[in-house]
């Protein structure tokens, strides 16, 4: 008999991948505190009355964002709030928050503190709140429109700092903002930073923004609101995404995902001199997605093809294949806080959460292995020795 591979319970069935019914664009990890304030509480127990099986430590939320866009698929502009429970490894089927927006929301960052998301809708973008997902309510406005970001075109990119004070969004247009937050004063505004901007991070400390934009990346020091740095492609690159990120020894790090005719590129860049550091070929791998895990271990990537690839930072090389996660190019990735999880969303309309492989260090070299090794060398020659008498006849002699 057949083990079951999915289980009824809060939110409906279980399993590591569910279809959430529209193409999904954008992904985020909610931050857990949000979860516990402003989520839990409104939890609400199966229609069969079955209690959940895990605990509230146990469970986490993604959300998604995505659509048919202005087309006439019937297929709605949406945000929705997924479970994840972290003791099945489970997405759960049944969103536990839902609206439907004016636009396709196209990207989204999520407050790293507040219960609030950013989506970027066709033109404008617009202020999310928690509570309206969960419960929205008849003739209430759900989208607060940004004032500073009404009527500025498509956005491509849109970056919180982390500790939430500082906003970036990037437009199709080439423009780059930069604002305090919540008070929205600008920081900087330079119409000319990109043909277009198509990705933003910003480092760790927060004091440098990197920009992506054919055919180059710049580096912005956010508090002299001015460009320090840009990094110029090598041959047949052609940069698709950037993530700041920080090494074993503690210091700042960048790794830019570039694409080339021999396949997809990893480039780590060095964050004081703004020179390369190394790079690593992907062949074959045509990249769509790039991720960085919040402990700095594992980079991730999405491809063409729909298949995901977890790679080791240390030694740039492979931690673990996903093949044909998706049917159709990934589009996002977002590993959870804990970085023990990914998830991965394509326009095939699915989700799927991947276990983060634990695996032994092999760094280095095994003493013990060696000196195990060397015992069962001096015992094999002694008992060869003994056969042939060598040692024996120095003995009687």
């Amino acid at each position: 008999m057949k083990a079951r591979t999915r289980r009824r319970g809060e939110g409906g069935a279980m399993a590591n991948t569910q279809t959430y019914g529209f193409p999904i664009y954008a992904a985020d990890w909610i931050p857990e505190e949000t979860v516990r304030s402003k989520i839990d509480k409104h939890k609400e127990n199966s229609e069969d009355g079955i209690e959940p099986s895990s605990s509230l430590a146990s469970r986490s939320c993604i959300a998604l964002a995505g659509g048919g866009g202005e087309g006439r698929s019937g297929i709605p502009n949406v945000i929705v709030i997924c479970r994840v429970d972290l003791e099945t490894n489970s997405l759960l089927e049944q969103p536990v928050g839902r609206v439907v927006v004016s636009g396709l929301p196209y990207r989204m960052a999520v407050h790293p503190r507040e219960g609030a998301l950013i989506c970027a809708l066709p033109q404008s973008c617009k202020r999310f709140d928690w509570e309206n997902i969960m419960r929205p309510r008849e003739g209430e406005e759900l989208e607060e429109v940004i004032n500073e970001l009404e009527d500025v075109g498509q956005q491509l990119a849109l970056e919180f700092n982390q500790e939430g004070s500082v906003l970036a969004a990037g437009g199709e247009d080439g423009t780059l903002r930069i604002f305090e937050w919540p008070s929205m004063k600008t920081i900087l505004n330079e119409s000319n930073a990109h043909g277009e901007v198509k990705n933003l991070t910003f480092s760790e400390s927060g004091k440098f923004l990197v920009s992506l934009g054919g055919p180059l990346c710049r580096v912005w020091d956010v508090n002299a609101s001015t460009a320090v740095a840009s990094l110029s492609k090598e041959k047949d690159e052609l940069f698709a995404s950037c993530r700041f990120s920080v090494d074993n020894s503690g210091d700042e790090v960048l790794y830019i995902a570039a694409k080339t005719e021999r396949g997809g590129s990893i480039i780590t860049w060095d964050t004081t001199s703004w020179k390369r550091k190394q790079s690593k070929l992907l062949k074959n791998y045509s990249i769509t997605a790039f991720n960085v895990s919040p402990d700095g271990k594992f980079l991730a990537f999405g491809t063409l093809e729909g298949d995901v690839l977890i790679i080791s930072s240390t030694k740039m090389k492979t931690h673990q294949f996903v093949k044909k996660a998706h049917l159709g190019l990934v589009t996002a990735l977002t590993f959870s806080p804990d970085s023990r999880f990914l998830v991965s969303v394509s326009f095939d309309s699915r989700a799927k959460l991947s276990v983060i492989e634990q695996k032994p260090e092999t760094d280095g070299i095994n003493w013990l292995v060696v000196f195990l090794l060397f015992v069962l060398v001096v015992v094999v020659s002694y008992y060869f020795l003994m056969v042939k008498r060598i040692i024996g006849k120095e003995y009687s002699l």
